[in-house]
């Protein structure tokens, strides 16, 4: 090999390293983990074992009865500590079990080990075991580093690892996966590791299809007393089926319990019970388990990434193929000069599985070998595949499968057994005398094993017949069995009954007891229906507006002119002018609860400049190192809005304690008639504003205000105001001085006068903190959606601040911008967004912490889902007991706002709101559980516990199908208002 060649051969060596270790970091990222059984680390060991096999001296290794690199490891642990310790490691598990070898290299795959019981063959150690070991215990990068170091004593002089470049770089790039900690939290049945929710969508889209939601296709009470044998047997075939399903889609991805030895994809196949008559393209491939070795074909309907849309897809589920190969016994091999060659595969019974035909390229005899390679040691091709020249020792190909030949040619293959006729005798003393042969042996005779073992049972109970008892009396047969029918109808009718009334009793309260037709409103309200509904501006008809809403939903728009009427602040019936007349009150009002929480921003914002400057004197008094501190950064700066503790000498001796005004005021203070009083206040406001001018805080009116008294008030006060003014600004020098900057000021202009006023600090602290909660939530709030710009997340935040400043006593809670940024998208009119968002909470406000709705709606799932699908409810209450229902608590807060994307969100709540008037007050609950039954199946399948399913529902959000959700809700609250009617 040229040097050109070298360099570029270990160039694709290294990039393989690359690509594998970026692949288990992207994975480590993502997916917040690594599992050791995970894909992407066996495909990196496989690529570090691939670069230290190159060049590597065999003759320097001694002679290690294994695999190449592994004694490597065991030869260079006398001078390295660290590959000392797996090499001990290594040792230790191959001495657990002498019949188990380590498989670091492809040579363990050729040769054969003894075992002692062939019926229980031993699981096999998992690839490349001393590079996962090193990896695991953070040692490879380490090890390899000697290897670098001392490359002259094991490789040759061109070898990747003697490189001084390469060799580097191997070991460079190890350090991130070493750095890692890799996850074992699973058993051994499921080493194909943790999918993602978009895998096991793909999965169950590839295994069932058009899977119908188990409503429409069970029945809704199920007794077990009164289901007969068949129905049974139907739920378990239906079980196992999905079962197997499963395990043929799950043996497609590379995991440790089957090894896949060979793939092809757009290899030809003409299923038995298809209907087309050409052959179909499709994904074959060869797997390799503990019991043997199964050949699987798929067509490419079913694989990820098929460009052309198929409707249903359970057709081509049936055209699947899985053959296990210790049922076949022949190999036809067909050889055309014009197509890659053809195989037929011949069972023990005779019959032929339909031709696999090959693209060209020499895939027929790749697939051949690996066929002969997967079968040893137990199995072999007759006559053997390769022949093996006796001069040389040189292994070619049989001439009849060239490629290079023109002719056409067949050949045939017989799969023959390796067990001696010993070892049969042996297996079968273990199993029932009446059988003559094992399962799994191979017999060459033309009858099969089913057609013998029918025969005998038939010939046994012909013998059985004759001992039968006579004196049976048919009569008291057919009695016993019609009391025992007519027992079991009755028990079930008693179940029913009994049921039936816990359920009317516990659910009732859910649905709505009158049924609504839907019949013509699966097309909502379209704006020639809202033409027809509005007559001269005026909506009377509003049973017809909230039918249309909830079976069809709104376009969009006019959901700006509707939605305010399903929320309840447009009444039904008003005139446009009057519409118009409470739009503008409502803007009003609007406007001066927003000047007031304003004016209390302003005291809020000083607030935070005095907290930070005092920290910052702090900071500056102990950099000083002992000097000392000048008299302005002595002053203590306090952070309270009133003191009480005022001296003697600060007040002055005409001012006595009795005199003081009550200190505990609301938003605004109100002053009594008195005017002595009035007279001592003002007094008392001068002498703290001269004395204590850090700790009162005015806000200035502004200069719009119509109440001559307030303007001689401010003009009186004015020297006092230029004082905090001062203050202001050597505060703001402060901060500049230091670096520091200045807390975020709101953008945005009080619409309205602000009148000014002192506050209390209690009500100071409330709104400032939650206004600080309100910035950070507004500033994360659907960052990503096109709407909210910066001007527009100050709308956002204006609404709540309003709010929060009308609802102290309730507060800011997360969760809450959610509720509003979809209604302001809508309105983009922050006073009729305000308004409906108040009407909303009325609903809402109970789910949030201060409110009990949230357990109601757990304690009502928990009945639904035990009702209406039973089989979801066990696995819930057996795989960790998860029938709290916690992860529905984001659905329930937020009316699966993060669930679904802005459009959907629309469709949804629009949906809910009417259903209140239609169908169901607690619509909620059946949204909720059409989420569930439409992953039920997967749910299911994959047993998944408290925390798959949180991360399933997590990696889910924003794909799902809502309409299909919604009707499916629709579906269930029709469901359970039939059976509380019990039609």
């Amino acid at each position: 090999m040229s040097l050109n060649n070298e360099n570029e051969y270990k160039g694709r060596l290294i990039a393989a390293v690359k690509k594998e270790v970026k692949q288990v970091m992207e994975e480590s990222v993502t997916r917040k983990f690594v599992h050791e059984e995970s894909g992407s680390v066996t495909s990196l060991c496989a690529a570090v074992e691939a670069c230290l096999s190159q060049g590597l001296r065999r003759r320097a290794l001694g002679l290690f009865k294994t695999s190449s690199t592994t004694a490597l490891l065991h030869k260079i642990a006398k001078h390295s500590r660290e590959a000392a310790i797996i090499s001990k490691k290594v040792q230790e598990i191959e001495n657990s079990d002498p019949n188990r070898r380590s498989s670091s290299s492809s040579e363990s795959l050729t040769k054969p080990t003894l075992k002692k019981n062939h019926s229980l063959p031993s699981t096999p150690l998992p690839k490349y075991l001393w590079i996962r070991l090193a990896l695991f215990e953070k040692q490879l990068a380490k090890i390899i580093d000697y290897l670098v170091s001392n490359a002259n004593k094991y490789y040759d002089k061109d070898a990747l690892v003697a490189d001084p470049d390469y060799g580097s770089i191997l070991s460079s790039l190890l350090v991130g996966p070493c750095a890692l900690d890799y996850s074992r939290t699973k058993t051994p049945d499921h080493f194909w590791t943790d999918p993602p929710a978009d895998e096991l969508v793909q999965r169950h889209r590839i295994s069932s299809s058009h899977s119908t939601p188990p409503p429409v296709r069970r029945p809704i009470l199920n007794f077990r007393r009164s289901l007969n044998a068949s129905s049974e047997d139907s739920i378990t075939n239906r079980t196992t089926t999905q079962h197997l399903a499963k395990d043929y889609v799950e043996s497609l991805h590379q995991n440790s319990r089957a090894t896949l030895l060979f793939g092809k994809n757009n290899v030809l196949v003409l299923p038995v019970n298809a209907d087309v008559s050409q052959p179909m393209p499709g994904y074959l491939s060869l797997h390799q388990t503990a019991s043997g070795l199964t050949i699987k074909w798929t067509p490419n309907q079913l694989m990820n990434g098929f460009t052309d849309e198929v409707q249903d897809k359970s057709v081509f589920w049936d055209y699947a193929l899985q053959v296990r190969l210790d049922e076949i016994v022949y190999v036809h091999c067909h050889q055309d000069s014009e197509t890659g060659g053809t195989v037929i595969l011949v069972g023990q019974d005779g019959v032929q599985r339909p031709p696999i035909h090959f693209p060209k390229g020499g895939h027929m005899l790749a697939f051949l070998s690996c066929i002969e390679t997967g079968l040893l040691p137990r199995g072999r091709l007759d006559p053997p595949l390769w022949s093996q020249r006796c001069s040389n020792k040189r292994r070619r190909p049989l001439p009849a499968l060239s490629e290079t030949e023109e002719t056409t040619k067949d050949y045939v293959f017989r799969i023959a057994d390796n067990t001696t006729h010993k070892d049969i005798l042996k297996q079968n003393e273990l199993m029932d005398t009446h059988i003559a042969l094992p399962p799994k042996s191979r017999v060459q005779l033309p009858s099969t094993s089913t057609s013998s073992e029918s025969s005998t049972k038939s010939f046994s109970i012909d013998q059985n017949a004759p001992d039968s008892p006579p004196s049976i009396c048919i009569q008291a047969v057919c009695d016993s069995m019609k009391r025992q029918i007519i027992s079991r109808a009755f028990y079930g009718w008693l179940a029913y009954c009994r049921h039936l009334s816990t359920v009317r009793t516990h659910l009732s309260g859910l649905v709505n007891s009158k049924i609504v037709n839907g019949e013509g409103a699966s097309d909502g309200i379209t704006v020639e229906k809202w033409n027809e509904l509005c007559t001269d501006g005026v909506v009377t008809d509003h049973a017809e507006l909230y039918r249309l809403t909830y079976f069809g939903g709104i376009a969009h728009d006019l959901r700006k002119d509707l939605w305010p009427y399903l929320l309840g602040h447009y009444k039904f019936g008003s005139t446009t002018q009057q519409r118009m007349e409470l739009s503008e009150e409502t803007k009003q009002a609007y406007e001066n609860t927003m000047s007031e929480w304003l004016a209390v921003e302003a005291i809020v914002r000083q607030r935070d400049k005095e907290t930070q400057a005092n920290a910052i004197a702090k900071l500056s008094s102990e950099s000083m190192s002992g000097e000392q501190v000048p008299a302005q950064i002595q002053r203590d700066l306090s952070n309270e809005v009133f003191e009480d503790n005022i001296s003697d000498e600060d007040s002055g001796p005409n001012v006595e304690e009795e005199d003081k005004p009550e200190r505990t005021r609301q938003n605004t203070i109100k002053y009594d008639s008195d005017p002595e009083q009035d007279e001592k206040e003002e007094r008392y406001q001068q002498q703290q504003l001269k004395d204590f001018i850090h700790n009162v805080i005015v806000t200035n009116a502004s200069v719009d205000m119509g109440n001559l008294g307030s303007e001689i008030e401010a003009n009186g006060h004015r020297n006092d105001l230029d004082v905090v003014a001062e203050e202001n600004s050597s505060l703001d020098t402060c901060i500049e001085t230091h670096g520091l900057a200045s807390p975020a000021m709101s953008t945005c202009v009080s619409p309205a006068s602000s009148n000014g006023g002192v506050y209390s600090q209690e009500l100071l602290e409330t709104f400032g903190l939650n206004l600080h909660r309100i910035e950070k939530d507004v500033q994360r709030c659907d960052r990503n959606y096109w709407y909210f710009t910066v001007e527009n997340l100050d709308k956002l935040r204006n609404v709540m601040c309003t709010y929060v400043w009308e609802h102290l006593d309730i507060g800011y809670m997360q969760g809450m911008c959610d509720l509003v940024a979809p209604l302001l998208v809508i309105f983009n009119d922050e006073s009729l967004t305000y308004a409906c968002f108040c009407h909303l909470m009325e609903r809402m406000v109970e789910n949030f912490p201060n409110g009990n709705a949230m357990d109601c709606h757990f304690a009502n799932m928990r009945s639904l889902i035990q009702i209406l699908d039973s089989e979801m409810y066990e696995l819930m209450h057996s795989h960790g007991d998860y029938t709290h229902f916690y992860f529905c608590y984001r659905w329930f807060l937020l009316d699966f706002k993060r669930e679904l994307v802005y459009p959907d969100v629309y469709a949804t709540w629009e949906v809910i709101w009417a259903a209140q008037h239609v169908a169901s007050s607690h619509f909620v609950l059946f949204l909720a559980l059409a989420l569930l039954e439409t992953y039920r199946d997967i749910i299911l399948s994959n047993c998944m516990d408290f925390t798959d399913i949180i991360k399933f529902f997590n990696e889910m959000a924003e794909r799902h199908n809502a309409a299909a959700v919604l009707s499916l809700a629709r579906d269930l609250v029709l469901q359970l208002q039939l059976l509380i009617e019990n039609k």
